[in-house]
């Protein structure tokens, strides 16, 4: 990780007790974690990094984005015309 990143500040932390997870830190403050992941044979290392939001700079104002431009309403088809009202039978 030290070449990786350039950076002769990070330490793999081991943990204080069997189980627990591995922590990466930069000087004496921790900033991830590390997780081992044995599959067919393979051995890998993943890093989760935590980040806070105090720790981000702010967010630069984003320009406004303009609302898409209206469509045309498209015709409505002609309502059908009602049927006609049957009218009654006389009986005998």
């Amino acid at each position: 990780l030290r070449r990786l990143l350039g950076s002769d500040r990070i330490r793999v932390v081991p943990p204080a007790k069997t189980g627990l997870t591995v922590e990466i830190a930069v000087d004496d403050e921790v900033i991830g974690t590390l997780y081992e992941d044995r599959e067919e044979g393979e051995l890998s290392y993943s890093v989760h990094l935590s980040i806070l939001e105090e720790d981000l700079p702010p967010l630069p104002k984003a320009a406004p984005v303009a609302a898409p431009a209206a469509k045309p309403a498209a015709a409505k088809p002609a309502a059908a015309k009602p049927a006609p009202a049957a009218k009654p039978r006389r009986t005998r």
